[in-house]
């Protein structure tokens, strides 16, 4: 699919999360660190609305949200998706590691928020919902719409990937610089070299194998911290 217009759905997701985190702040009454917790679940919804959108836009252009995002049965080997997944798996903890020294100065560092707990039954519910609707939802935005939509090569790969890490900067959205500045280099080497490999492979299974791998160890973490009294505290002096 070649439609510039396309891309125009890119800044997306930045947009949404942030209007989320900072409408919930002001009909709570609460602080924004105080909803952070609910990061996951507001991402389940928005990638849910996300993949519709992705739907409808390609229908109304005569296409298919399969077709966006160049699927092809039988063209992914279990050689490449293990190898796709395990560079994105070691990438996904090796930058993180590398972004909390650089702006934190602490060697492992997980933001807290990132890991808290919710009730028990929406984190054993999010547990599948969480990685399959951001793989689907995220690498058709910005692997479909991004990639495949932009004809110059080297935009084709950084303006997708900009965006695919820029995002982050917002689930959840802090009023802290330093934590928007961590999120956004958190991702950016992992989103650069995803979309350079879609650009050649034009295989987004691979990718979404890999990503929907990452998103549920972070959901398993979630799980634990809400059903295990008193594992939350811990992680936090950790981290």
């Amino acid at each position: 699919m070649e439609n510039k217009n396309a891309a125009l759905l890119l800044p997306m997701r930045s947009v949404i999360f942030l209007l989320i985190f900072v409408t919930g702040s002001a009909l709570t009454g609460k602080a924004p660190d105080s909803i952070s917790n609910w990061w996951s679940v507001a991402a389940t919804i928005v990638n849910v609305f996300t993949v519709l959108l992705i739907v409808l836009y390609a229908r109304r252009n005569g296409t298919s949200y399969r077709s966006m995002i160049n699927y092809q049965p039988g063209k992914t080997t279990v050689r490449e998706a293990v190898k796709v997944s395990l560079i994105i798996l070691l990438i996904g903890m090796g930058r993180m590691f590398l972004a909390g020294i650089v702006c934190y100065r602490k060697f492992p560092y997980t933001p807290p928020m990132m890991i808290a707990p919710i009730p028990k039954w929406l984190a054993i519910v999010n547990i599948p919902l969480l990685p399959v609707t951001t793989a689907l939802a995220e690498e058709g935005l910005y692997l479909g719409c991004g990639v495949n939509s932009i004809k110059n090569r080297r935009f084709a790969v950084i303006v997708p990937a900009f965006f695919f890490a820029l995002q982050h900067s917002f689930i959840p959205a802090l009023p802290d610089a330093r934590y928007m500045i961590y999120r956004f280099i958190s991702f950016l080497p992992l989103t650069l070299i995803l979309c350079s490999y879609y650009y050649r492979k034009r295989d987004p299974i691979p990718i979404m194998i890999g990503h929907a791998l990452i998103d549920t160890a972070a959901v398993m973490q979630i799980l634990a911290t809400s059903m295990i009294p008193g594992f939350y505290d811990k992680m936090c002096e950790l981290s």
